[in-house]
Order: structure tokens, then sequence, then C-alpha cells
């Protein structure tokens, strides 16, 4: 049988939906400050999954990807409970910042304390009432300002339990990613909790793909979980074993000036191979980005202008490349099909 939840000394009760503000330290202007929490508590015991945005209050991507999802008519009946914040760091999402306004980092700042910074009154709420009372977590993320990433999954794919919740979210390509100090990840996984964290897209913009890609990802994981029944879809171009890359580097800039890129989101480049071109603004110095390596781009930088030893590229190193390239290419023909009627309940604003 399904058991009672409680967060904030709220009860929630099995077979319900309910809304919670999670009260925050108010702004110093004496405005009131909430994050806000959607639990659907299901009638029949089950995983209690929770579902994260904006820790960085500029990455917008998962926001939406969290108001998609909750208009799912798969969440209708489910087993277990789904608990989603679409803004954990709201002060960050009112100012644009992927800070808080002391300007630390408040995915460096777990698991926190009740008598600490900021920073670290948030995270400890978040463990405490979030993180505590679930039993499997995804964050989701974008890149950072003026970069943009591939759709993938970051995760500790060692563990065998988070490594078969990656490859049901459904993305071409995993990243074998270790824990970093203070982080979300770090700290539910302190706690046993398994959890995955969905990099795509960009700060401050909605990019489709990424949301739809994270929309669909979500409720694979939920299906492999048992909360949501398996319905029959028609054939994913993408449903393949995904491709683990066990390293990644990012490509600096070898000058300052007007940077061109030559290659986009998903290519494959052979080590060697010109990325592209940093231009001199004022006289007609130009200087080549190279490869060092084979790999996957999963990340690029967005703003041409650069300065010497700015991070320009992200590659992801495979085994084989070449078909983590033409799987990468199914995957976006497979979220943006020609016939969007499959995505009419998720395309509503």
């Amino acid at each position: 049988m399904q058991q009672i939840l409680t967060i904030s000394g709220q009860i929630v009760l099995p077979d319900t939906s309910v809304f919670i503000d999670l009260p925050l330290p108010p702004l110093y202007t004496h405005t009131p400050m909430t994050m806000p929490v959607h639990i659907i508590h299901g009638k029949k015991f089950g995983p209690r999954l929770f579902i994260c945005a904006a820790i960085h209050g500029d990455e917008l991507n998962g926001i939406e990807i969290i108001r998609r999802l909750l208009k799912d008519l798969a969440l209708k009946r489910i087993n277990g409970t789904l608990i989603a914040i679409p803004m954990v760091n709201v002060y960050g999402v009112i100012h644009h910042s992927r800070y808080l306004p002391d300007r630390r980092d408040l995915n460096r700042s777990f698991p926190g304390s009740k008598s600490g910074a900021l920073a670290s009154r948030i995270a400890d709420l978040f463990m405490t009432e979030i993180v505590a009372n679930s039993t499997h977590g995804i964050d989701l993320h974008t890149g950072a300002i003026h970069r943009s990433n591939l759709p993938q999954i970051r995760a500790n794919l060692d563990d065998e339990t988070t490594l078969s919740l990656a490859k049901a979210f459904n993305v071409p390509v995993l990243l074998n990613a270790n824990l970093r100090d203070g982080s979300l990840r770090e700290s539910a996984a302190e706690l046993g909790i398994p959890m995955l964290l969905y990099e795509a897209g960009e700060a401050l913009r909605f990019d489709e793909i990424s949301i739809r890609a994270g929309v669909r990802g979500i409720l694979n994981v939920m299906r492999h979980l048992g909360m949501i029944t398996s319905r029959k879809t028609r054939k994913m171009a993408t449903a393949k074993e995904p491709y683990i890359a066990r390293s990644s580097s990012w490509i600096r800039a070898p000058g300052s000036g007007i940077f061109r890129t030559l290659k986009s989101l998903g290519c494959r480049v052979a080590k060697n191979e010109l990325l592209g071109m940093i231009s001199d603004p004022v006289s007609s110095l130009e200087i080549e980005v190279i490869s060092p390596f084979s790999g996957i781009i999963i990340g690029r930088s967005e703003i041409p202008l650069v300065h010497e030893g700015e991070a320009v590229y992200h590659i992801a190193k495979f085994e084989d490349s070449r078909e983590v390239a033409e799987q990468v290419e199914n995957f976006h023909d497979d979220i943006l099909p020609e016939d969007d009627n499959d995505y009419d309940e998720l395309a509503i604003v």
C-alpha cells in the first residue's frame, strides 16, 4: 500500500496531486520567496522520483520540460510518486543568473546546512524535503551562458542501477562523469539515491529538440521504473544501445579574436581536423583551431568573441565515433518528425 508523504509539514495522501511552496529566505525588500514543488502521489506503492530544474537560474530548458511533463496524460495514473521542482534557484531565475544573490553556485553547496550561507541553507532545504523523500532523481541542466550542449546524460555509469536508468532515458550519448564536490549528484549518491544529470541546450534559451528529448527521456525512465505503463509507439530510429564516453575534453582557443565555427553539435571529427578559425579583427591574421583527437562534438561555444585559452569545443571520445554520429543524426530526425501529431499534447503553450 502507498504511504502518506510529508513535505514541509504538509501531508500528501495517496492518489492525490498537490502543489507546495517551500519557504525560502525572503528578499531584502521583504518580498517572500518560495520554491515551487508539484507532487503526484500515486495510489499504489512505487519509486519516488524527483525531477528538478534551474539549480542554475539561467538554465531554462528544464523548466519547460517539467511544464510539459506535468501535462502528459501518462501521469493521470502512476505507481509511486513524482516530485517535480521546476525552479530550484528561484533567485537566479528572477535575475537571469546562474548564481544565487551571494554569487555562490548552488550546485557546489550541497548537502548544505541550516545555519550556513544562503546557498547552504537552500541546499539543506532541498536535501531535507526533496531528496530524503525520494528513491531516484533526475537533474535537468543546459550548457553555460553562450555555450550549447548536445542532449546527453552524465552519471556514474559504473553503478549498474544508474546505468540502467541512463540507458532507459534513451539519448545517443552517455558520459561517465565523476562526482563533483558539493554537487547535488554527490550528496544524493551518499544517500544511496541513483541520479541522472541531463544536459542539453544553452542557458537563457529554449531549444525544442532538447526539450522534447527531455520529456521523452523522463517518461522512458518512469516506464523503466514501473511508475507508468508502457504503451505502443512507432518504432524509433534511436531505439539502440546508447554509446558511453569514458572521457571528454574542451578544446581551447589558441589565440584571441573573432571565432568562426565550422562544426556543429553531434558532428564526428577526426584527429587534426579543422574545427574553426580565429581571425584578428584588425589584421588579416587567422589562427586555425584543430582537434587534437577524434570524437563527437557534445558542446560548443556560441559567441564568436573569444580570448586565448577560452573553451570553444567540447569533444567526447568513443571507440567508434562514426556510429555515434549516425545515431545522433537519427536521434534528431526522430525527435522532430515530419508528422508532429504524436506530440500535440507536448506542444501546447
